[in-house]
Parts: structure tokens; C-alpha cells; sequence
């Protein structure tokens, strides 16, 4: 296998994962996101101004620009990443879990039905771990490849920037995440897991329903000979919910 086939560590992985020029997040109109985010009921000021989301990517990767970048997917950016990478991972960090505790009223749910989307967060040191992917940039596309990923991932306040540690099949790195911040009225951890359930069956927006983002999770990590029982928890009680919904 080649050297530089972005798969060779994990080849059932190829076909799998979206190619960047197919993903709605590369190119995103801002604009047109903006108006149909409206439609939904959103304010007008929902969204982080580009020149703040700017200089926090500027700050978070001072001083590394003149290296490969590893970034960390636990969600949406196993199978779409929406940027162009060189190498994939299989990755594990022990200081964070996976969990559903960002609140979306736009993208996946509505002002009426919000959704909840993943985030990674500490816990206080209680962590369970979370299993993902991690993605190496290059050093050259390092600019506008981040400038993809943070025009997604900080398009609200609802992300802080983390570096973490992976271990991963070629030893541990160091990548770039997106965990919950707390500060945020959009993160709340305190939702019981059957809320959570609820709030998942129920949610749609532009981008999908919050049941299909869930299960394309599970799907992922399926993939990936790995379970994360929150995950399989979740997914059994929201299609509970769904056929009880689909029967009434």
C-alpha cells in the first residue's frame, strides 16, 4: 500500500468518509445560511462575526503553522470532514466522552423542536473516553483547511478549541477538538439521558433530522469495530420513540 494513501491505516474506512468538494460545509454561503436559518426562527445575530472567529483560529494556531495539523472527529466530521486531508486515524482520548448537549435550533432542529448535537466534554476528570478519527492536514493547506473547519465548528459560541492527546496505531499525537463551552447558553449537560431521547426523536431542520445524525454516528463508529453504550443507548430509545410515534 502507498505511503501516501490517506487510508493505508485503515482501509476499510475508504469510500466512507464524504470527499471535501462534495460537502456542503465547503463552500458554505454564509448568506444563504443566514436567511434560511431565519426561516427557522433564529435572530439575526446568532452567529459568531466572521472577524472574532477569525482572530480565535489566528490565536489557537499561533506558532504551528509550519507543521502538520491533526484534527479530531467524534461527530459529523467522521464522514464529513469537509476538508482535505493526507492521513486518517483511528483515535482515543481518555479526558473526554462524547455527548449530546449542544443545543441546535437550526441546523438539525427548530426554535419549536430543538436538536441536540454532539460535543466532547471534560466532566470534571470523570471522563469515559471517546473513540473517533483523526485527520492530518498538511502544513501547506493548514490555512485554509482551518478556515473550513472553524467557519463550521465556531460558527456560534457554543466550541472551545481543545488540544488533546490520541492514542492511535502509530502512537500518540497531538490533534485539534471542539468540546463544550460552558459558557455557552447553547451547552447544557444536565439534560437526563430520556429528555435527550425525546428531544432527538422530535428535532428536524435544514440539514436533517437529529434521529439521522445519531444514527450516523452509531454507523460510524460501527465501522470502526468500536461502541460507545451511550450512543447505543440513545439510538435504541429514540427509535422506541419514533415507531411508538409512527403506530399512534
Amino acid at each position: 500500500m502507498s505511503p501516501n494513501d490517506p487510508y493505508r491505516h485503515h482501509p476499510g474506512l475508504r469510500g466512507k468518509i464524504r470527499p471535501a468538494a462534495e460537502s456542503f460545509f465547503r463552500d458554505l454561503d454564509l448568506e444563504e445560511f443566514d436567511r434560511r436559518i431565519a426561516e427557522n426562527g433564529m435572530p439575526e445575530d446568532w452567529r459568531t462575526p466572521d472577524a472574532e472567529r477569525e482572530a480565535k483560529r489566528h490565536n489557537v494556531l499561533e506558532g504551528r503553522w509550519d507543521r502538520d495539523l491533526w484534527v479530531f472527529a467524534f461527530g459529523s466530521l467522521m464522514w464529513d470532514p469537509a476538508m482535505e486531508f493526507a492521513e486518517v486515524l483511528r483515535g482515543r482520548t481518555e479526558d473526554y466522552e462524547r455527548r449530546f448537549c449542544l443545543i441546535d435550533t437550526g441546523g438539525r432542529g427548530s426554535v419549536e423542536h430543538p436538536a441536540l448535537q454532539l460535543a466532547i466534554d471534560d466532566v470534571a476528570g470523570a471522563a469515559r473516553g471517546c473513540d473517533g478519527l483523526a485527520f492530518r492536514i498538511e502544513a501547506d493547506r493548514i490555512d485554509h483547511e482551518t478556515f473550513v473547519l472553524f467557519r463550521r465548528e465556531m460558527i456560534s459560541h457554543a466550541y472551545r478549541p481543545v488540544w488533546l492527546q490520541l492514542d492511535t496505531v502509530i502512537g500518540r499525537i497531538e490533534a485539534l477538538a471542539f468540546a463544550a463551552d460552558h459558557s455557552s447558553d447553547r451547552i447544557d449537560t444536565t439534560i437526563p439521558v430520556d429528555e435527550q431521547a425525546r428531544m432527538i426523536a422530535k428535532a428536524e431542520g435544514m440539514l436533517g433530522t437529529n434521529a439521522e445524525y445519531l444514527t450516523e454516528t452509531r454507523n460510524r463508529l460501527a465501522m470502526l469495530d468500536l461502541d460507545d453504550p451511550y450512543v447505543t443507548d440513545l439510538c435504541a430509545r429514540v427509535a422506541s420513540l419514533r415507531g411508538a410515534d409512527s403506530s399512534a
